[in-house]
């Protein structure tokens, strides 16, 4: 006989544990064992527990390459899923091996566990492995299928509940909960704000003392054109801006126009070639059907910004235009105008911005595009593949959230729906034109700021804030894959990332060619610069779309969700108590910030990026990757800290200690 010792370690979150008896089963290159089951008494499967057994064997079963696992009720005690951290064997004459489990296991099927070294498909030697790899595959392909939820938009995991989700990507978000008690009790006030002093009043309720000084911030400079200008790169939707070299040709804007708003000594088609000309257009909105709410219709506009950044820095608008096509009804607005008409133009540039940002930067380019980079990989990327190990503790919880936001936030009755200007309709709408005009290029930080010419700007501490931490996940992907693909054809032989690709072509980017997409690897640095932005749109972009939406948002005028009226076609004839009448009713105001509140609070066990809860890989060069990145990325924080140290308004949203790993809210 032959005896092997046997430690199974159950995971530390107080619930992992289990009455129930572990049945194990060792597959080697050698043979394979008899079932055994351990029920020896107290080796109880508490949280955090070790629990040793040793089996004996007719005879020796070569390298161990698989574990077989499972459990069964034990009489009189109720079944409760175990979830197991790893199951560690040591043989005759060890080493220990280790296989990594991090699943829940349960009396209804097994599981197969792999030993912790990963290898790509081209490095498995052994027949019994490929064999496990395709029939791995196979049942996640079958379990995690693709589905269409509207022509045009990125495909989603084929599930309408957490049931059929499963244990493994279920998860509970821990921590304060914002106290929603001051936004609740308004859902039958379907009237108009009474005075700006009424929505100060809520405001203040709403935020902490001490503990929201950006949303005080934004309260008493909203109306500041330097603050207007501010948010374009700093606020919660720096995605749109871009530098302007020549007017638009819809835009009905004369150089004798703006001269006031210039230095004296230029002009605009001077400062236009100097490169401190900037637009933001939403024509991306132009058409998108508007939503009825509280019974009354709502309205939306398709506005272009001209904006000059001046000597100090700041980026002043100097002209808005609401309707993308000029005309008489389309009058083009001035910081010169009457104090009302500019703060309105202003605001319908904010109302256009909130739909832009929710549902083009953050819910397509994070979630949904999240979503998919976590099907494919389930789809195509084997447990042991390193792939697989490098990217599922960035999309695992992708799944759960936005089965989430689909039955309830994008459903019928929810805040879309009831409460936001665009509703149901215009969300299909606006998705499926963003995904027209989705470029790769738009989905990698660098080449994004570069592209739309503000990548140098002194004062955007987004761009320079994300270009550190883009650059600190670069560097790691590309030492961890120089690792595993020496070379590039390493990467083209490579069957399963090819798989992965092209899956990920056809449904996250929908087979369209014009977004210069990948549809294979043909070089290691085409893998490197794709893993990177996955990583970074499911973390750090993640970060800085949602965590800041409340500062933002809080104080409604800032960023309206919806607008009652249509945009102006004249000037002169509103005053600023009129605005009330333009901005969201106090029902769905309230309705709005809740949602809001709601996402923009991280749990208190979040994983920061470059940290897991158990380390996803057990070779000496991934951990000391792994150890240099987290270093990295805490010299980063030290000099974010140092900077905002001097700032009137510190921007943190991309302070590495505080941008989740994954998109779960």
């Amino acid at each position: 006989m032959v005896q092997y010792t046997v430690t199974l370690v159950t995971s530390h979150p107080p619930q992992s544990g289990t009455f129930s008896t572990p049945l194990i089963t060792l597959i080697g290159t050698g043979g394979t064992s008899k079932e055994f089951k351990l029920d020896i008494p107290l080796q109880n499967l508490r949280p955090g527990s070790s629990a040793v057994f040793h089996l004996s064997v007719s005879s020796p079963l070569g390298r161990l390459v698989l574990v077989r696992l499972h459990t069964e009720s034990r009489l009189g005690f109720p079944e409760l899923a175990w979830h197991c951290r790893e199951v560690q064997v040591e043989p005759p004459g060890g080493p220990a091996q280790h296989f990594p489990c991090r699943k829940w296991i349960s009396s209804v099927g097994s599981v197969e566990l792999w030993e912790g070294a990963a290898r790509t498909v081209c490095g498995e030697t052994l027949e019994l492995l490929k064999q496990h790899r395709n029939l791995e595959l196979q049942s996640k392909q079958e379990t995690y299928r693709w589905r269409t939820i509207s022509e045009g938009l990125p495909h989603c995991v084929d599930m309408t509940s957490l049931e059929q989700l499963g244990p493994d990507f279920r998860y509970t978000r821990s921590g304060p909960a914002f106290n929603a008690h001051y936004l609740r009790g308004f859902a039958e006030r379907c009237e108009s704000w009474k005075s700006f002093e009424e929505i100060e009043t809520l405001f203040i309720f709403n935020c902490p003392p001490g503990g929201a000084a950006t949303a005080e911030y934004v309260r008493s400079h909203w109306q500041l054109d330097s603050f207007f200008g501010y948010q374009f790169l700093n606020g919660c939707n720096p995605y749109v801006i871009r530098q302007c070299k020549t007017p638009p040709p819809n835009l009905a804007v004369t150089p004798e126009m703006v001269q006031p708003f210039l230095p004296a000594c230029t002009s605009l088609p001077q400062e236009m070639e100097r490169g401190t000309i900037f637009l933001a257009d939403y024509e991306i909105l132009e058409g998108v059907p508007a939503n009825c709410v509280n019974g009354r219709p709502q309205h939306l506009a398709a506005p272009l910004c001209l904006l000059y950044r001046n000597q100090q820095g700041e980026l002043l608008p100097i002209a808005i235009q609401l309707k993308q096509t000029p005309g008489p009804d389309n009058p083009v607005f001035l910081p010169s105008d009457s104090e009302a008409d500019w703060l309105l133009a202003k605001i319908w540039v904010r109302n256009s911005d909130f739909h832009c940002h929710q549902l083009v930067s953050h819910y397509l380019k994070t979630h949904m595009l999240g979503e998919a980079y976590c099907v494919a990989t389930l789809r195509h990327l084997p447990g042991a593949h390193p792939l697989h190990k490098l990217l599922m503790p960035h999309l695992q919880t992708t799944l759960q959230i936005n089965i989430q936001a689909r039955t309830s936030m994008l459903a019928k009755g929810g805040v879309f729906d009831k409460s936001i200007s665009c509703g149901l309709d215009g969300v299909t709408v606006l998705i499926h034109r963003a995904m027209q005009r989705l470029r790769y290029s738009a989905l990698c930080l660098p080449e994004d700021l570069r592209e739309r010419g503000i990548d140098s700007l002194d004062n955007n501490y987004f761009a320079r804030d994300g270009l550190r931490v883009w650059g600190a996940i670069h560097r790691f992907v590309e030492g961890l894959l120089q690792f595993f693909y020496p070379s590039d054809s390493a990467v083209q032989q490579d069957s399963e990332l090819q798989s992965w690709i092209t899956d990920l072509f056809h449904h996250a980017f929908l087979g369209l060619q014009q977004t210069g997409v990948p549809q294979s690897f043909q070089k290691r640095a085409e893998l490197v610069q794709f893993v990177t932005m996955v990583i970074f749109s499911c973390s750090a972009q993640h970060a800085a779309v949602n965590f800041s939406q409340l500062d933002f948002d809080l104080w409604m005028p800032n960023c309206p969700a919806s607008l009652r009226q249509p945009p102006p076609s004249s000037k002169g004839s509103r005053t600023l108590p009129d605005l009330l009448h333009h901005l969201p009713e106090v029902n769905s105001t309230c309705s709005v910030l809740l949602t809001l509140a709601m996402l923009s609070q991280p749990s208190s066990d979040y994983i920061p990026l470059g940290f897991y809860r158990d380390p996803p890989f057990i070779e000496e060069t991934p951990r000391n990757l792994i150890s240099e990145f987290q270093a990295e990325l805490r010299n980063l924080g030290s000099e974010i800290d140092d900077r905002n140290a001097a700032l009137e308004l510190p921007y943190r949203y991309l302070r590495p200690d505080l941008i989740e790993n994954s998109v779960s809210i």
